[in-house]
């Protein structure tokens, strides 16, 4: 009975309140633990049919959804991922169905990576990993219009240091089963992917050899390149050296196709002889349009380049400004944002006025 009655009264260990002099705190100090340039984002994207409804992916705070205009904004992924995001899709046959891929494109001192490929079937009310965990950095997603359940992933990869999952992987059942479709060696990853709206067994695709370390940032090299495909992936033909485009060593590249005029392609790349270069074929052949240092400074960081949904001469480039074209991308004018370094684009395809912008204050 004694030793029932001691039990009873000793409180559980873990109960036990265990106390320390204050004088042992008093060297420490608030330190920042990250993320780091959490608020820039370079993931957006809108919900055709939805005009109210946009979503970004933030470097540090996960996906995030307004359904007001983005008027108010509230958070969709925590408690299930979050950190570093480098893409977001949503399918245009069900809004549904969104794809988020983890790590940010922006690559710059203070960069943040992710955690693979996450996948929602109720609009982010709730999500499910999807693999592709070992990819660190995706910097698009690519949807097909008419199937939610097959979907492209370009990889970028480890930046740090050479690794195999990288390149661009195809899944035929949602994400369940992935395949690397194009791969060109382990130390360039695929850092843009474009279908071709009006078909889309039509798909570009522009390899990045980069190279982090604690102290420089190294840009371009083997690997480096511009692939196209015309049977869904199945097959690849590399189209770096084709005519009109610059020789020698090339670095980053973005590319895109005009929705209103499939032949017409453009593409801005980081050489030195670099700029932006437009093809009127397929990507066949090309001339270079613009060769200005506004649209292509910093390319690591920015080297984006997106065709307006409607108009086959309008286009746009992303950078320190927000720049348009009307000629075919000859000439550019400033467009003002509320924020600068801008990141990412998405353009409704059906009122091509209707767009949201990603850019180092966060999404407008």
């Amino acid at each position: 009975m004694l030793l029932l009655f001691f039990i009873l009264i000793t409180p559980p260990l873990h109960s036990q309140k265990t106390s320390f002099n204050d004088s042992l705190y008093n060297a420490l100090e608030y330190r920042n633990i990250g993320p780091f340039r959490g608020g820039r984002s370079a993931a957006v994207t809108g919900v055709p049919g939805e005009p109210m409804s946009f979503y970004f992916g933030s470097t540090g705070g996960g996906v995030w959804k307004t359904t007001d205009g983005g008027q108010t904004w509230f958070n969709v992924s925590d408690g299930f991922f979050g950190g570093s995001i480098g893409a977001v899709a949503v399918s245009g046959w069900d809004p549904n169905v969104i794809y988020a891929g983890g790590g940010e494109k922006t690559v710059r001192g203070n960069v943040s990576h992710g955690y693979g490929m996450w996948k929602s079937l109720d609009g982010g009310k709730s999500w499910q990993p999807i693999g592709l965990t070992d990819s660190r950095h995706i910097p698009r997603i690519r949807i097909h219009p008419r199937n939610p359940e097959l979907v492209y992933a370009a990889v970028l990869g480890h930046l740090f240091g050479p690794n195999e999952e990288r390149g661009v992987y195809r899944s035929r059942d949602g994400g369940k089963h992935w395949e690397r479709v194009l791969f060109v060696n382990n130390n360039a990853g695929a850092i843009d992917l474009v279908m071709d709206p009006g078909n889309p067994r039509v798909l570009f695709a522009s390899f990045w050899r980069v190279r982090r370390t604690p102290y420089s940032l190294e840009s371009g090299g083997e690997g480096s390149g511009l692939w196209k495909s015309t049977d869904g992936g199945d097959t690849w033909k590399e189209i770096t050296r084709n005519p009109g485009l610059p020789g020698g060593t090339v670095g980053i590249i973005g590319v895109t196709v005009s929705p209103a005029n499939s032949n017409r392609v453009w593409a801005i790349i980081e050489s030195q002889n670099g700029g932006v270069f437009r093809s009127d074929d397929g990507g066949e052949k090309w001339i270079k349009v613009n060769e200005e240092r506004k649209l292509r400074q910093r390319a690591w960081y920015y080297t984006r380049i997106y065709a307006d949904s409607q108009d086959e001469d309008m286009v746009y480039v992303v950078n320190v400004r927000f720049w348009r074209s009307k000629d075919g991308g000859k000439s550019y004018e400033s467009i003002r944002t509320p924020h600068g370094d801008h990141h990412d684009l998405w353009i409704d395809p059906e009122h091509p006025s209707r767009m949201i912008i990603g850019d180092d204050g966060g999404a407008q």
